[in-house]
């Protein structure tokens, strides 16, 4: 009797766990995120931010109509990798809790809270045949009345609190230069360009000003804005990723 390989018969439907104890289903997902753009987070003792490349797929494409950091509400933002489709969808459904919290509670909710819900909400599409994992992992970054927050969710329903991480095609060189770069103490300037820098790292180009975002949330106003293109721009500049 011959046996195919280890995968053969326990990757046709996520209910089922392999011998070794894995859901092949959610692993095959999770190579969706390498293929995505990459994105670098990094949270500072009062700050936290997120910078994200955009690729020019097409001559035509309108890259100004590209979209890659979110705001879900007026303290959090968010960024994806993986399958844009999944993405949205879950970034829709993190700006309905966020809002529905307002609205039960009359105040913002805590970034966890959140996070939290879609976690709940990919862990469910891990164990119900007839659906598939979300092929997306998110970042969230914002700030509540814990300070600054950094959250990172995986395909399976799991969810980490960084102090920095990159995410998407680049993910590894991003990572090796944050884990070498950072440091506690970090003010917010040089945050910002610890995150071009390790965006600069991954992509191995120089940045253009107009294929990056950038969204930053401090405990002044402890509001999540994105940076214009000309304040990215500067940024940029300062950092030294634009050659």
């Amino acid at each position: 009797m011959t046996f195919g390989p280890p995968a053969m018969g326990y990757d046709r439907a996520i209910t089922v766990f392999s011998p070794d104890g894995k859901l092949y289903q959610v692993e095959y997902a999770a190579e969706n995120i390498k293929k995505g753009w990459t994105t670098v987070a990094v949270k500072i003792r009062d700050a936290a931010l997120i910078a994200a490349e955009k690729r020019r797929i097409a001559p035509l494409i309108d890259m100004k109509d590209i979209v890659k950091i979110y705001i879900i509400d007026t303290h959090i933002g968010s960024s994806f990798a993986g399958l844009a489709a999944d993405g949205r969808i879950l970034i829709d459904y993190a700006r309905k809790v966020a809002m529905n919290y307002r609205f039960i509670y009359d105040e913002p909710a805590d970034v966890e809270y959140v996070v939290r819900n879609v976690c709940d909400i990919k862990q469910i599409y891990t164990q119900h045949a007839g659906v598939r994992p979300f092929g997306v992992s998110l970042v969230f970054a914002g700030y509540d009345r814990k300070g600054p927050q950094l959250f990172k969710t995986e395909i399976n329903g799991y969810y980490f609190s960084y102090k920095a991480l990159a995410l998407g095609s680049g993910d590894q060189a991003a990572t090796e230069y944050l884990e070498k770069h950072y440091r506690d103490g970090m003010d917010r300037e040089e945050a910002v360009k610890l995150a071009l820098s390790a965006l600069r790292a991954s992509t191995g180009s120089p940045l253009s000003p107009g294929l990056v975002e950038l969204g930053i949330i401090t405990e002044d106003d402890k509001t999540f804005r994105k940076l214009t293109v000309e304040e990215i721009a500067k940024y940029v500049k300062a950092a030294g990723v634009d050659k």
